[in-house]
Order: C-alpha cells, then structure tokens, then sequence
C-alpha cells in the first residue's frame, strides 16, 4: 500500500513554534488578543497621564475659582440637556469654555483633578500587587515545600485571617491610626502619632497601602502553595535533591520560576479589586486626604449635585470604570498566554 502523503488538509491546525521560550511564545499569543492589547494600550496612557500630569496640567489639581463653581463648556449642555444655560428660560448653569469637560463645586478644573487621581488609582494598582506577591508568594512556597505539620500551622494561620473581613479591617486600622492622641504619652501613643504624621506626608496613601498588603496576600498564599505541592515531586525537583541543591535554591531557583506565571495573572485580576477598594474608602472619606483628588472621593462629591450637574460624577466614574476594564482585558489575556497546554502552539 502506498505511504499517505501529507495535505493541507492532514496538516495540523496547531503548528510548533522553533523558540522553545515559554515567554517569547507567551508575547506572541499577547500581542494576537485585541482584548489585551486594547487594555494593555489604555494602561500604558494612564501611565504616560499620571507621570505627566505636571506637565499636562500645570496649574493643579487644587487651584480654584470659586466664580466658575459648577462651570461647564457649552457642548456639555447638548450632551445632558438639563444643563440650561443661564440667560436661557429656567437657566441655572455657567459656560466656561476653558474648562475641557467642567469644573467642580469648588470651581477646580474636573480634567485636571482626573488626571491627578490616576496617579491615586495606579499607586494602589501596582503597590498592591508587590505586597501581595512579595508576601503570599514567599509564604505560600515556604510552606508548600515544608509540608507536614509545619504547612499545616502556617495555613491554619491563613485561614483565621482570611476568615476576618477585609475591607473592614483597612477601615479599623484607619479610622484608629487617624485619630492618634495629640498629646502622646506611652509608646503606644507615640508609635499612632508617628504612623499618623506618615500616613499625612504620603497624602493619606500610607494606610491604604498597608490595608491592601496586610489583606491581599492570603489569596496568593493558597495559590503559590497549591502550584508548590503540584510541582514539587517532579523529576526537576528530584534531580536538584539529587545533586545536594539546599531547600532555598530549589524553592526559589528551580520551583518559583515555574510558578510564577499563574501567580502573575491572579495578581493582574485582582488589580480591579484594589482598585475599587481605594475608590471605595475615598467615597465614605477614609482615602487619600482632601485636597489630593481621587476617583471615589471625586464620585462622592458629585453625587451630591448629580440631578443638577451629572458631569461631575460621571466622568471620574467613567475614568474608573475604563481603569478597570483595562486591568482586566490585559489579566484575561495573560491568563491565555501563560496558558502551559498552549506552549509552542500558534
């Protein structure tokens, strides 16, 4: 019988790649998903926007004029057709052209302070991450690689605080460090007064950050050791035990970099969650310190006037919800791209 030559048609559709590299093949499938190029592309100018916010706006997030409170340019009046103009009938509203998309109660230009507030929102997206990795991810391979009584110990732990509510922790531990005693006088006090000054000089970020890094890393514990305890028999690993490698060279030369992949793309999902956290604490006033703008805080104030100036609520809750989307889109095709079955395929 004649050997079956090869068609188009028995050709398979998965084709191998000749790179063998887990991350040039990964970058490849990435920059294929228009999703998270899309994200990956409104983060990269959110960024750009906040490292030149001084230059982009130079005059401030916190400069008023108070004459131009509520101010907006004349084509916002077309697009929400209950902002009548004064000197129209029942016109309430003041045009002020030189404002892009408004100004605020305080008459404080509203594009200005949303530009501001991107740097707010992309210090919690990429702070609480580090923590998160830095600490589940050291502590989740320490403990998946001990085993034993010593793993049972250390997850024990993580369960009694992951039992305890997150976001009600972050505003005990604000609502008691805001307020320290003016006076001090034990160590105790003395040690509130001192975090109180810092959290102060960082625009009341300081806080918010250790909130996030004290609550955030118990997901990425659970994950790393369980990608710990599905690694750490393979033959790799006993090959390394074979030639003397110390614990601390397989956890953290031969283990992590094998895990890291899905440890990064949970990261990157969970960025939207941090996010809307620090937007959160800023809407009931437990964020960043007034006058520094921040997207909750700037929501909470238009809310207050929605009915009669919707724009002032609006567009910072749009900025919000793109920042998330972004984040999202790009954590999605991460997730596809370090996908192990779809190594070396196209």
């Amino acid at each position: 019988m004649a050997a079956a030559t090869a068609t188009p048609e028995t050709t398979p559709v998965l084709r191998r790649r000749s790179t063998g590299s887990l991350w040039t093949d990964a970058f490849y499938r990435l920059i294929r998903n228009r999703a998270s190029v899309i994200g990956g592309t409104i983060i990269i100018v959110l960024i750009l926007m906040a490292l030149l916010a001084p230059v982009i706006a130079p005059q401030g997030y916190d400069v008023q004029v108070l004459p131009d409170n509520h101010a907006v340019p004349r084509w916002l009046t077309y697009v929400f057709p209950s902002m009548k103009p004064k000197g129209t009938p029942g016109g309430y509203v003041t045009i002020a052209n030189q404002y892009p998309i408004g100004a605020d109660d305080h008459g404080r230009d509203l594009l200005v302070r949303i530009i501001y507030g991107a740097q707010v929102s992309l210090a919690v997206a990429f702070v609480g991450p580090i923590i998160s990795l830095l600490v589940g991810t050291t502590y989740g391979t320490i403990s998946g690689y001990l085993g034993g009584r010593a793993d049972n110990i250390m997850m024990r732990l993580v369960d009694v605080l992951y039992a305890f509510p997150s976001l009600l922790f972050i505003i005990l531990l604000m609502a008691f460090f805001r307020n320290p005693p003016q006076n001090p006088q034990t160590t105790w006090e003395q040690f509130r007064f001192s975090l109180s000054l810092i959290d102060r000089r960082f625009g009341g970020m300081f806080f918010i950050f250790i909130g996030i890094g004290l609550t955030a890393w118990e997901n990425m514990a659970r994950l790393a050791r369980g990608q710990i305890l599905s690694v750490k028999e393979k033959e790799f690993i006993e090959a390394a035990r074979t030639i003397g490698a110390k614990p601390g060279r397989i956890m953290f030369r031969h283990i992590l970099p094998n895990i890291i992949g899905p440890l990064v793309v949970a990261e990157t999902l969970a960025i939207p969650s941090y996010i809307s956290t620090e937007a959160f604490l800023s809407f009931i006033g437990l964020g960043v310190n007034r006058p520094t703008p921040s997207w909750g805080s700037m929501i909470a104030d238009g809310s207050q006037s929605i009915r009669s100036y919707p724009h002032e609520a609006i567009f910072p809750a749009l900025a919000l919800a793109i920042t998330m989307f972004a984040f999202n889109f790009l954590g999605d095709g991460l997730r596809d791209a370090l996908d192990p079955r779809l190594r070396g395929t196209q």
